[in-house]
Order: C-alpha cells, then sequence, then structure tokens
C-alpha cells in the first residue's frame, strides 16, 4: 500500500522499489535501461527485504548502508562488495534503520571493512554529467532485476526537486540510461562522490535522486560519517 500512496501523489513519477517489496502494487520496469555492466564496486550493496532483492544501496562506513527510506520493510539484510546481487561479497544481517526524507541509513549487524562510498556535501552542478547505479529491472514488463550491477550517465537538471517523501531532491534526464524499478536506494556520483539516492522516476528518461547534501548533517549525526 505504500508504493500505490507514493506512486500516487508524484503522478507519473514511482517510487523505483522492486516489485518483490512493492507487492506487484504497480507495473515492473526496467532497470538502468541502457548504460553498461559494472565489473568491481567494493562500495555497492544489495538490500534485500525477508530475504528478496529489493533495491540498491552503497556501504558508506563499517556499520551503515545508504538507501532509500521506501525500501525499508520486513527483516532487512544487505550483501556488499560484489557486481553480483546473488553471490560473492560479504552478507549482513539489519539491527536497525534511520530515516530522513527518502533516504535511510541501514545499521549492519556486522561490521565490513571494504572501500566505501565518500559522500559529497555539495550540489552536482546544473548541466554536469553524473553516473546512476543499480540492480533494477531488466525490461519494462514481466522480467528480473539485472543479476549485475548497472551504469549509467544523467544530466543534471535541476537540484530544487523533491524525492517522495518530500525532501529536497536532484533531478536528471537520461543521456545512455535512466533508472527505474529495483535501482531505487542506489548513488548518484559527481566527481567521485555520492551525491543523490534514487527515490523516484518516470521510467523513460527522467528521474529524481534524494540529496546527500541536503541530509548530510543527519548522516553525520547517525553513521558518523
Amino acid at each position: 500500500m505504500r508504493i500505490r500512496l507514493l506512486a500516487a501523489v508524484t503522478g507519473a513519477i514511482a517510487a523505483l522499489v522492486a516489485p518483490a517489496a512493492a507487492q506487484a502494487a504497480d507495473p515492473v520496469g526496467p532497470f538502468i535501461i541502457g548504460g553498461g555492466t559494472v565489473s568491481s564496486a567494493p562500495w555497492a550493496a544489495a538490500v534485500f527485504s525477508n530475504g528478496s532483492f529489493t533495491c540498491s544501496g552503497t556501504i558508506i562506513s563499517a556499520n551503515y548502508v545508504l538507501t532509500a527510506r521506501h525500501c525499508v520493510s520486513g527483516t532487512m539484510s544487505v550483501r556488499v562488495g560484489s557486481v553480483n546481487r546473488t553471490s560473492g561479497g560479504v552478507t549482513s544481517a539489519v539491527s536497525s534503520s534511520s530515516t530522513r526524507y527518502d533516504l535511510a541509513l541501514l545499521r549492519l549487524s556486522t561490521s565490513i571493512n571494504t572501500s566505501y562510498m565518500p559522500l559529497s556535501s555539495a550540489y552536482p552542478p546544473v548541466g554536469s554529467t553524473n553516473n546512476i547505479y543499480g540492480w533494477g529491472m531488466t525490461c519494462y514488463s514481466g522480467c528480473d532485476a539485472s543479476t549485475t550491477l548497472k551504469t549509467a550517465t544523467v544530466q543534471v537538471t535541476s537540484t530544487n526537486q523533491t524525492d517522495a517523501y518530500g525532501g529536497r531532491a536532484i533531478g536528471s534526464t537520461r543521456i545512455n540510461g535512466n533508472a527505474w524499478r529495483g535501482d531505487s536506494g542506489g548513488p548518484q556520483v559527481y566527481n567521485g562522490a555520492q551525491v543523490g539516492v534514487a527515490s523516484t522516476a518516470d521510467g523513460s528518461s527522467r528521474q529524481y535522486y534524494g540529496s546527500v547534501a541536503y541530509n548530510r548533517a543527519w548522516i553525520t549525526s547517525t553513521a558518523g560519517v
């Protein structure tokens, strides 16, 4: 029901949670459409609810994964450091979560030592080329999430949009790909640092990522980074 409500308040823009978590509330859609696959991503975190893949995310410290608030449901766990969401890397249960707007910080039950995703304290310039990452759906309808982490380039159109819960968000349009279901919680990266967290998209060109800079003080006070 939560996903239906999110879709309703955003019109044609839908929350990017994977169908496993959405319980088929909305049509499934493509993964990062276009773009390409990633060969290495030690900071990548696949997010699971009740054992089923639901969202993408990033590990930002030994004990915290950053993802989207609308991904938080049921018993949460993560797989970190593997570009394959079904195997490899390190897994951990989630002991608790903290949320602000459409961002969530998942506290891990097990500390994980890896290369963490750097976080930006600034907004990306309007017009800049950014990268997005995620394991979202592989076609518009009737198929599974991508097994291998995907990436695509997008162009920032605004840094004053809103995410699914009314927080400040970064708007962008596709260059060689765009985000959709299952990419929720995944990062938008500019100059090697994460600037956004995937929140909503229209499935064809536009996507809106919750702003890391806008929520930076909360992230630091919660996760210590």
